[in-house]
């Protein structure tokens, strides 16, 4: 009897994706290393020349996180009830990038934002970091893209009166 296989398709991931999978393995490493952020970024540059990703993505990300920490540390610890030393590193740098897109790249939908959160955690974070991840940035969401939240809640779930949920 011969049994045939169907094998499926694994999409390719986007270079966006890859370009925070490497932001988290940099924001990984300067987390445990407290190592020079340059030094790190070159690092993984080169690691990964030949791999396909948004250079300039990464950059910004890896840059963006480094250089406002304190600023997102302060935006995340509100809602999270431990305090940022007991999260896990990749718990913590997956809540750095996505606090950091929430922030500062407008231009990305905040549900974008934090599906890709989830999956980065669901690949490389604990059995269920990524439901942690997605409650803390769904907070921080409704906090700092207000506008954005409650169409999104408007269009999903619309009342009989029009009027906004939140």
């Amino acid at each position: 009897m011969n049994a045939s296989i169907i094998a499926t398709k694994v999409p390719a991931k986007s270079s966006r994706r890859r370009s925070r999978e490497l932001a988290l393995q940099a924001i990984y490493q300067w987390r445990l290393t407290n190592d020079d952020p340059h030094t790190i970024e070159q690092q993984i540059r080169v690691a990964h020349e030949k791999n396909r990703y948004d250079a300039e993505f990464f950059s910004s990300l890896l840059n963006g996180v480094l250089t406002r920490h304190e600023a997102l540390e302060a935006s995340v610890s509100k809602h999270i009830d431990r305090t940022l030393d007991e999260l896990s590193p990749i718990e913590f740098s997956v809540l750095m990038i996505g606090a950091y897109e929430l922030l500062h790249h407008p231009d990305i939908p905040f549900r974008v934002i934090i599906n890709e959160a989830v999956e980065l955690t669901k690949t490389f974070g604990g059995t269920d970091g990524h439901k942690f991840v997605n409650g803390v940035l769904d907070k921080l969401a409704a906090q700092v893209r207000i506008a954005e939240v409650n169409l999104k809640i408007a269009q999903e779930f619309p009342s009989s009166d029009n009027t906004i949920l939140i």
